[in-house]
């Protein structure tokens, strides 16, 4: 089944702003999800996983009925869990 991937607006400013190189390896990663790449559940919040871009990390939270993928939020490493 192929989900939609529905990026929100802080995401999708962060992710903009990065070099084009970092951009595609990005919007690679997030074309893989819900099922591959280095994903985790994030601790203290339902339904809410991270996925591991090289030091970036985005959080997203997958609607299964509706197959709809939603970016939370993009970042750095050390920045995102703030």
């Amino acid at each position: 089944m192929k989900y939609i991937i529905v990026i929100e607006k802080r995401a999708k400013k962060f992710i903009q702003k990065q070099p084009a190189d970092q951009i595609k390896r990005i919007l690679a990663a997030l074309a893989c999800l819900p099922h591959q790449g280095d994903i985790k559940p994030l601790k203290g919040t339902p339904d809410v996983f991270r996925l591991r871009v090289g030091d970036y990390r985005i959080l997203y939270r997958v609607e299964h009925e509706i197959l709809t993928v939603i970016v939370i939020d993009a970042g750095n490493r050390g920045q995102i869990y703030k």
